[in-house]
Parts: structure tokens; sequence; C-alpha cells
């Protein structure tokens, strides 16, 4: 996720028909505290979300077999069992969000009814964009598409040690034209409306609850509805002390993610080595980066940075779009849409899945991964769209971002396929997923300054996400602050970053996949909750 813009909270308006006394009556058990160092901590719920994050990396650490057979057992234990709730949850939010759509609950307007918004058109459709999941589309932009159409034509795939037939709804086995389409379809499925719902389930709740509701920025305050004064106690610490681990555990895994697509890129063009030993070094020296931009703050940091990201990636994308396969690659983008549209009763089915591989390997893993990084986005997301009515928050949370991804994929998934069905390029499909990217850019012309871009781009979406993560996470703890003290950003950023190099040392990718999982799952009950904690929400302003 990237900050683009100065995203300070205006005040709250609009009635607190719900909230009869704002959050007073808890406040005694809501108050945040100083403490030494200058920390303006939330208590327990910084304390006990920052000593577990402590204790499990000395664990890790101090016995790393012990922990890398422990990761290795835990994930798939956790998706060959809860598949069917992760991939069920999701549809319901997507359902959710589409009978808020329809339903006179979107008349409301998010800071009351005479609130205006804080942005123009473009301006909050650009920030929508740059909330979007940068190190995950430059992981998986060649790697998922090309994944996807190798399998469904009759491949196989290696997951968890065991080959296994991917075969989706049985499989397009020698249809080459189907296997693309039904490759592209099951790439825009895990990165169009499914994870747009969960960003905007959560987005929409912090911003009915702040700013029409006059309530903290923090997960806890959308319970209200459900729990009352009760969410200012230990219900309310346990719900925001499970979003602090989600969100720390999904940036993780996304700083992993980009520290293996950095060493294989960086050895492509330089011949680094590929080893646990480079992906440490540059996860250490990419976090001193991230803490010179927490230290600088939004508009020094985080908005600089994001500025630049969003530039190179545009000019990436365009330079891709140019000089592939254009046509191949724009009537790709509709055909991709079309067949979405038609395979998604079926990739979306909960139940009666035969296709393990794809259900569990890569369907699951993305949900829990999409809610864990709720928080995040979702804070984000509502801090930039007060002023709009939920109507128009939903239809624009959605479509617009997901529109904007699948067209990177048709882009850089469409080149790569390209490559590999006209020209018999077995270098892009025969590559790990971390190095697809580069191998795709390889076959374009002026490749050493692209891959070199793309790198930059690995690093500075890993810079961002770092940093606007550490302030995401440091908000939710210091009790829904926006301006907590220096020191305890400083303290998230850090052990992110140690959490990304313990979890790679103690059972590689596996590994922070395997914790995503685990934090995803409790998670994702909070959010199921939260959407009945909406509906009462939205029906209190209405009436």
């Amino acid at each position: 996720m990237t900050e683009a813009t100065d995203t300070s909270i205006p005040a709250p308006e609009g009635d607190a028909e719900i909230i009869e006394t704002d959050y007073t009556l808890g406040q005694d058990n809501f108050e945040t505290q100083v403490g030494p160092f200058g920390v303006d901590i939330h208590n327990p719920v910084f304390l006990i979300s920052g000593l577990s994050i402590i204790a499990f990396v000395f664990y890790a650490l101090a016995l790393p077999e012990q922990a890398a057979g422990f990761f290795g057992w835990l994930r798939p234990a956790l998706t060959s069992n809860f598949d069917w709730f992760f991939m069920g949850a999701a549809n319901i939010f997507v359902l959710f969000c589409l009978f808020l759509i329809v339903s006179p609950l979107g008349k409301v307007r998010l800071g009351g009814s005479d609130a205006t918004p804080d942005y123009s058109y473009i301006g909050w459709f650009a920030m929508l964009f740059a909330a979007g999941m940068g190190i995950g589309l430059m992981f998986y932009g060649v790697s998922e598409p090309m994944s996807h159409f190798g399998t469904s034509m009759g491949g196989t795939t290696v997951e968890d040690g065991a080959r296994t037939d991917w075969a989706p709804l049985g499989g397009a086995a020698g249809d080459q034209a189907e296997s693309i389409r039904l490759g592209m379809a099951a790439t825009i499925y895990h990165w169009g409306l499914h994870p747009w719902a969960i960003y905007a389930v959560v987005a929409l709740a912090l911003a009915l609850f702040s700013y029409n509701k006059g309530l903290p920025l923090t997960i806890r305050s959308a319970f209200y509805p459900l729990l009352g004064e009760r969410v200012w106690g230990w219900w309310g610490h346990v719900i925001d002390t499970l979003a602090v681990f989600a969100t720390l555990f999904g940036l993780a895994t996304s700083l992993g993610f980009g520290a293996t697509q950095a060493n294989a890129g960086l050895n492509e063009l330089f011949g680094v080595p590929v080893s646990s030993t480079t992906e440490v070094i540059l996860i250490t020296a990419i976090t001193a980066v991230a803490l010179i931009s927490v230290v600088r703050g939004l508009d020094g940091g985080v908005k600089i940075l994001s500025e630049i990201n969003m530039g190179l990636a545009f000019l990436l994308l365009l330079f891709v779009l140019i000089v592939g396969p254009t046509v191949a690659i724009l009537t790709g983008f509709a055909d991709s849409l079309l067949a979405y549209v038609e395979y998604l009763p079926a990739l979306a089915m909960p139940l009666g899945r035969e296709d393990v591989n794809f259900s569990q390997g890569w369907t699951a893993f993305y949900w829990a991964w999409w809610v864990s990084w709720s928080p995040f986005v979702g804070m984000f997301i509502a801090r930039v769209s007060r002023g709009r009515t939920v109507r128009e928050f939903i239809i624009c949370v959605l479509l617009i971002p997901s529109l904007v991804c699948v067209l990177w994929m048709s882009v850089f998934g469409g080149t790569a396929i390209q490559q590999v069905v006209q020209d018999g390029v077995t270098a892009v499909s025969e590559a790990p997923l971390e190095l697809k990217l580069f191998k795709m850019l390889g076959e374009l012309p002026l490749s050493g300054i692209t891959s070199f871009i793309g790198i930059i781009l690995v690093v500075v979406f890993f810079v961002t996400s770092s940093d606007s993560g550490s302030l995401v996470i440091d908000t939710i703890t210091a009790g829904g602050k926006i301006d907590a003290p220096v020191p305890q950003r400083v303290f998230w950023c850090i052990f992110e970053g140690a959490v990304a190099i313990v979890l790679l040392i103690g059972g590689g990718l596996a590994a922070l996949q395997a914790m995503v999982i685990s934090t995803g799952l409790p998670f994702t009950v909070i959010l199921l909750l939260m959407c009945w904690a909406i509906y009462k929400g939205l029906k209190s302003e209405r009436g």
C-alpha cells in the first residue's frame, strides 16, 4: 500500500444517535498513557501486541528448526480445513457490498448529511489506486497469469512439496485459447471484487463510526452497536490486538515477497547471490530507509516516495503496453473481463472443490492475506473518503482499483503469455515465480533499464508499505490517534522487518504464508461481525 497525499482526519460531523455521549462513558478504560521515552501507549493493546511480537521473534531465532517445522505444518493444516470458510466469507463481503449499493442505506453520507468531499474525484481515484497491493502486483503480475494458464493446459504445479494437478473447473487441457481465458479469469478473481470488498467493509466501518459517530479511528469502534461500552474494555482490547497481529504479519508477508523478488532481479542483472543472507540484508537495508521515511512523517516521507513509485509504475506499464503485443493486450483485457464474469460462480464456490491446489494453495491464502491487510488499507481509504455517500463509496472502492488491477495483470501477464504462445519463449514459463517478471522484461527492448526500474519499484513499494504500515499499527495501538510520538512508529517499523526476517529464516515464503493465514482466520470472524455492526450503524443514520 502507498499513501499519496496528506490524509489528516477532519473533525467528525453529523449526529451521534447510537453514540449518545461520544465515547466518554468508557474513557477511563480507553485512555492512552505517556510512558518512558515519550511513547504514548494504549494499555494494554500496545503492551500485549508489542511483547507478543518480541517473544515471537526471539522464539523463531532461538529455535529455528522447531519453528520451521511448525510453520511447515501450520499452512497446509489451516488451508485444508478452512478453505471453505475463507471463500464463503469473501463471498459474503461481496454480497454485502452489493446490497449496500442497491439499498436505501446507500444514501447515507460519511461525515453527516452536510459533509462535502475533501478531495476531487480525480484525486480520490488516484488515492484509491495508491492504496493498492504494490508488492503483490509486482510479484504476481506475470507469475500468476502464467501459472494458471500453464496448469489449466493440463500441466502440474508443486505445492507444499507434492505435485498436484490443478485442473480447475474440469480443466481446459488442449484448448489453448480457453486456457488463456481461464488463467486470466482465475487471476482477476484473486485481484478483483473479492479483495476490494474486504477492504471496503473495513474502510466503511472506520469512516462511519469515526466521522458520523464521533468515535476514535480504531477497529473496536465499529463494534459499539454490538458491544456498547464493553468496546472500551477487554472485548475491544482483543479486537484491536487481533488487528495489530493481522496487519503486522500481512505486511511481513509482503515484505518477504518483495525481498525474494528484489534478490531474484539483482541476481538476474548483476549476479548477486540468491540466498537467505542476501534477503536478510535487503530487508535490513530497506527497513532502514523506511525508518527515515517514518521519522520524516507523512508529507516528508510516505507522500514523496508514493508519488515517485506511482510515476515509475505508470511509465513501466505504458512501456510494456506500447512495445509489447498491444492489440493482443487490449483485446485480451476485454475478453478477460468477460471470462471473469463467466467463470466467477465456479471459481467462488466454497464447497465440493476438487481443484485443491487452486482453492487451498491460492484462494484461501489470498483471502487470508487480503483480510490481514484490511485494517491497513481500510484505514487509509477511510481517511480520504469523508463526504462520499455509502453508495458512491462502495461503487468506486470496488470498481476503480479492481479495473486498475485487471489492467496491470492484462498488460504484464498477457505479454508473458503471448511470448510463450506466439514466440515459443520457454524462459518465462520455466522461471520461478519471483523471476518471471524479469524474464518477461528480458524479451523486450531496453531490458536492462526496465528490469532495474522493476527492482526499484519493488524496493520502494517495500519502503512505503513498511512506513505507512507502521503509521496504521501505531494508530491502532495508540487508541486511534494519528499523531502519536515518532519512537512508537520506529518500534513498529523495526519489528515489521524483524518479523519478515525471522519468518524467512524459519521457513521461507511458506512460513510467511502460514502466519498470515493463522492471523487472517480469526480476523475474518471480526469482519463478518463488522458487517452486522455497519448495518445497524447505517440504519441509525437513516433513522
